[in-house]
């Protein structure tokens, strides 16, 4: 098959690689970071602007009705750039629940436009993770019990503030109470959504993942271009160039495997959960190595606040652990592996 993505597809990825080229250079979310809610009202709206809130949201209710596979490349920038917004979680996760709630046409007339706009943002608490990301700012709380799913307004819930390793990611724990008023989904469909949440969720945590391997390749190699030893570069020496070679080969092999994962997403392959696990265990050892080589070819001085690359790797380590951590993910994988009537190599990837 002819596994491409076509010209409009790379024309919109690099049109938000442009952006956020100029809009989001670490200076500038080193200031957002400092900031009391830790987001930026002006950055919003100019993703808004660029289309990204809209690309999931149907033509019907103001958006542009793209798929997964338009959004892993998507994806990845937001993660090259490490935004710190919880941008997914609306424009995306949040929009597949709506779109895809089973009778609850009122609150995708309300809801979708708005998303769309990029007037609202939206918090998404499941089972899976804890502490819900942003629920501090969140116009509307999106939250599972016992398989059932709940709408709350700000009001309704209690937050308790929740300290994380990346200094973007603003998370709480939710108190709440359900109630038949605040009830939206029956849990019959309440699991199969979360399911189906899970699996764009992690697909969204791989591809940043992936972006921000190479971020921090790219900022490992501009360090050892710079910085001498013995009157030489040290990314002269063979042990560095070993070491940052390692890591875009990690990339490269984990690439095809993000891909086939998006489209198997969009095209609602049975098979979907088991390739987006073997994606983020794929993107989540290429960030984890890029992290770990980097550091090393900045001499360790990038755990420090001053080095760009602290904001990266303390982006990779939150990100590898939601939405399903290593074990989570390893044991789909294997469990799909070990089924009695597996279909496994080269020629059933795409079957």
């Amino acid at each position: 098959m002819d596994f491409t993505f076509d010209d409009q597809q790379i024309a919109f990825r690099d049109a938000v690689r442009k952006f956020l080229m100029v809009e989001a250079a670490p200076e500038m979310l080193r200031e957002i970071w400092e900031t009391e809610s830790g987001r930026s009202r002006e950055l919003r709206s100019k993703l808004a602007d660029q289309g990204i809130t809209a690309m999931s949201v149907p033509e019907a209710f103001g958006g542009i009705g793209l798929n997964d596979l338009d959004w892993v490349l998507v994806q990845q920038e937001l993660g090259y750039y490490a935004i710190p917004d919880s941008l997914s979680d609306t424009a995306y996760l949040a929009v597949h629940l709506l779109n895809h709630m089973p009778a609850d046409v009122a609150l995708k007339r309300e809801w979708l436009p708005k998303i769309a706009a990029g007037s609202v943002r939206v918090a998404l608490g499941h089972p899976i993770n804890p502490f819900v990301c942003d629920a501090h700012l969140a116009d509307l709380l999106l939250l599972w019990h016992d398989n059932e799913i709940h709408a709350l307004k700000p009001a309704q819930v209690e937050l308790v503030a929740h300290t994380s390793i990346d200094l973007s990611r603003r998370l709480y724990e939710v108190k709440w109470t359900p109630s038949p008023q605040s009830y939206i989904c029956p849990a019959r469909n309440g699991r199969d959504l979360g399911n189906a949440i899970i699996d764009r969720a992690t697909l969204a945590n791989a591809a940043q993942l992936l972006g921000l391997a190479q971020r921090m390749l790219d900022l490992g190699i501009d360090h050892a271009a710079q910085r001498k030893q013995f009157g030489k570069p040290v990314g002269s020496f063979q042990a560095v160039k070993h070491q940052l070679a390692d890591v875009a080969v990690k990339i490269e092999f984990a690439k095809p495997v993000l891909f086939r994962a998006a489209h198997a997403l969009a095209h609602n392959k049975p098979c979907a959960s088991v390739m987006v696990s073997h994606a983020k265990l794929a993107a989540g050892e290429a960030a984890r190595l890029s992290a770990r080589n980097s550091l090393q070819a900045h001499g360790a001085m990038g755990y420090t606040w001053e080095a760009d690359l602290q904001m990266f790797v303390k982006r990779a380590w939150a990100l590898d652990a939601s939405w399903g951590d290593l074990t989570f993910h390893k044991r789909r994988v294997a469990d799909a592996i070990v089924a009695e009537g597996a279909q496994l190599g080269p020629g059933e990837t795409f079957n």
